[in-house]
């Protein structure tokens, strides 16, 4: 736990020190703020609900994710940093898991700086804060399986381009895989198609309505992408 805790911290002001955090997190905050209280305006709608902002958050999430994984192993791929770390103390789990939770740590603040609008919504208006509560649990958890994605998807390549592009592709799709498969897949069939969307998923936390399956279908997400990050990094330590 010492050496994930050295790596996290080295990790997550690693994001501070450069551009990505103060690009990327006002970004996911102004994308949130414009399309929340602007588009339409929230005041013509007379409506005190955060039911707005989670529609959009999966789409927002399946973005932002592949922006902030990408550098995170492929970069010390690409500097030859990874050989050196390869070299001290730690092992593959130890760097997989370390540099995923200063991601998740970036994610926590961005989402954390959003409590402003359900504080905001509260004092205008009765705000029914249990589907705000399951909201936000279901965009951590939804968000954290993005980054698993995405933290696998920089495992495989040295370019943050194509690891981002690669993490991108992957989010988009199991965002949407229900909605196409209304048109291509029997309806027999959607019942096992649903549950490998994230959407399906999410829509159910937020919703207010917490369910075990729900919760450990992102944790399985987690679990099979950081093992493939951890297997990527093992197969070219022994190559």
């Amino acid at each position: 736990m010492s050496n994930i805790l050295t790596l996290f911290k080295r990790e997550y002001a690693a994001y501070f020190n450069s551009p990505i955090a103060y690009i990327v997190v006002p970004v996911f905050l102004l994308v949130f703020g414009i399309f929340y209280w602007y588009v339409p305006d929230f005041f013509d709608v007379n409506q005190a609900s955060m039911r707005r902002f989670f529609s959009m958050a999966p789409v927002v999430a399946a973005v932002f994710a592949p922006a902030i994984t990408m550098r995170l192993i492929a970069e010390e791929r690409k500097s030859g940093t990874l050989e050196l770390l390869a070299t001290l103390p730690f092992t593959d789990e130890d760097i997989v898991v370390g540099k995923y939770l200063a991601a998740f740590g970036l994610l926590l603040t961005a989402t954390a700086l959003t409590l402003t609008y359900p504080l905001t919504v509260a004092y205008l208006g009765d705000l029914d804060w249990g589907p705000v509560v399951g909201g936000y649990l279901g965009f951590l958890l939804m968000g954290a399986a993005y980054l698993a994605i995405g933290t696998a998807a920089s495992a495989v390549t040295s370019n943050q381009i194509v690891a981002f592009f690669i993490a991108l592709f992957v989010s988009v799709l199991v965002l949407l895989v229900d909605y196409v498969a209304y048109v291509v897949v029997p309806p027999s069939m959607m019942g096992v198609v649903e549950f490998l969307s994230f959407n399906f998923h999410f829509q159910n936390i937020a919703k207010g309505v917490i369910d075990s399956r729900d919760i450990l279908f992102y944790f399985s997400v987690i679990w099979l992408c950081l093992g493939l990050a951890v297997h990527t990094l093992c197969r070219r330590r022994l190559s």
